[in-house]
Formats: structure tokens, C-alpha cells, sequence
């Protein structure tokens, strides 16, 4: 008998969760769009000073030349286009993902995004966004137990990334203020990896499916008035 109420305490407590799943939805919005608005506003010059009219609303011309350059950007066709369409994505996409407005449809692009910036930008730096310098508490050792490919020089390269970044350290304590260098954070050994455009876009595909959030976004409202929501 009390095994049985259990499970069906259990069972009511679930039925009850799809009325709060706008909270996740919610959160993974919130976290992602001031992500999406800065990295659109600073490829725009809305903020420039020297740009007026029509051209503060256009890609930086650094921005433009990075996308088109095949020696030290990406070497992409039509880069003037590229980069404003990326940029008005990202910075018009975050706004929209705040307010939970055309989240499913805006999630595409924004995926997009995410994967040229992958395959273009990251993706010859490996995984990880900044380097693990401690083998034992990298998440490659994981990947190096079942046998993947690359995790075991994933996890050489944390070491020759410790030893240079030890060296990096007495070089400041021998020759530097390291109480002011040191206030702000430690520092690191970048990477750039794959490692956070896959994350994104990972929270974006969940948002495509789960759409904006119940009661937490303008999405809901409005098919709240063209069609009947689940009773909670």
C-alpha cells in the first residue's frame, strides 16, 4: 500500500511538471541571448562614432574584410552580405530570444550561424574552448577510456599546455606586479575550440523543439489565442 501511493504521489508530481517547463526554456533564452546581442552589435557600427545614417547600420568594413580574406579570415563568397546577414542574426536574434518571439524560427539561423562559425573559425583548434592543463580532470580522459581517437593527444597536449603555462607564471612572479595582474582572473592557454558554438547550438536545437516556454514568453500568448493550451 505505501509503495503504492509513492508511485502514484510520484506519477501526479510528473503530470504537474510540463505546466513549469517555460522555467528551462526560459533560462536557456536568457543565457543565450546576450550572447547573440553583443556578438551582432560588435560586428555592426551602430556604436561608431565616425558611422552615420545608413552606414552605422552596416557590417564594420574589419568585419567584412575578416569574413572575405582567404589569408587571414575565412575566405567566404560575398562577405559584404555574409557579414550583415550574420551580424542582424545574432544582434535582432538575442532580442528576439529575450522576449521569446519567433523562437523556433529564429533558432534556425542562429544554428546556422553556429555551425559556420564551427567549421570555420574553431574547428581546426579541436574541442575545447580553453585548454585543460590538468590530464586527470580532463574531460578527455573519459573519451580516452572508451577508446576515442585523439583523446590521448588531447590529453599530451594538456600536459605541454601545463608545462608552458607554469613557465608563462614564473615568468610573471620573476618579472611582474602579479597581485594586480592576478586581480581580475587567472590566466589561461586559449584554445578556441568548437567547444561553446557546439553548446549554443545544442541550447538552440532544444529550443527548437521545446519552443519559447510556457507562460514565459510572447510565443505563448499568441498561440494562446489561436489554438486551446493544455489545461495544467
Amino acid at each position: 500500500m505505501y509503495h503504492f501511493t509513492m508511485i502514484t504521489m510520484y506519477k501526479n508530481f510528473i503530470s504537474k511538471l510540463p505546466c513549469f517547463d517555460g522555467i528551462p526554456a526560459l533560462l536557456i533564452r536568457l543565457y543565450l541571448a546576450p550572447i547573440f546581442i553583443i556578438a551582432g552589435y560588435s560586428k555592426l557600427q551602430l556604436g561608431n562614432p565616425d558611422a552615420s545614417g545608413l552606414a552605422s547600420l552596416m557590417a564594420d568594413p574589419n568585419i567584412v574584410a575578416w569574413f572575405g580574406n582567404e589569408d587571414w579570415g575565412l575566405g567566404l563568397p560575398f562577405p559584404t552580405l555574409l557579414a550583415n546577414l550574420a551580424a542582424w542574426t545574432e544582434f535582432l536574434g538575442g532580442w528576439l530570444l529575450v522576449f521569446g518571439l519567433l523562437t523556433r524560427l529564429i533558432s534556425i539561423p542562429l544554428m546556422f550561424t553556429m555551425v559556420v562559425a564551427a567549421t570555420t573559425v574553431h574547428l581546426d583548434h579541436g574541442w575545447f574552448a580553453v585548454t585543460p592543463t590538468n590530464p586527470d580532470t580532463s574531460s578527455a580522459k573519459v573519451l580516452d577510456w572508451v577508446g576515442i581517437d585523439g583523446a590521448k593527444a588531447s590529453l599530451e597536449n594538456s600536459q605541454e599546455a601545463a608545462k608552458r603555462l607554469d613557465a608563462m607564471r614564473s615568468l610573471l612572479e620573476e618579472n611582474g606586479n602579479t597581485d594586480w595582474l592576478y586581480e581580475t582572473g587567472n590566466i589561461v592557454v586559449l584554445n578556441n575550440g568548437i567547444e561553446f558554438s557546439t553548446t549554443y547550438f545544442i541550447m538552440l536545437l532544444a529550443l527548437f523543439f521545446i519552443g519559447a516556454g510556457r507562460f514565459t514568453s510572447v510565443d505563448y500568448f499568441i498561440d494562446k489565442k489561436l489554438a486551446k493550451p493544455t489545461e495544467c
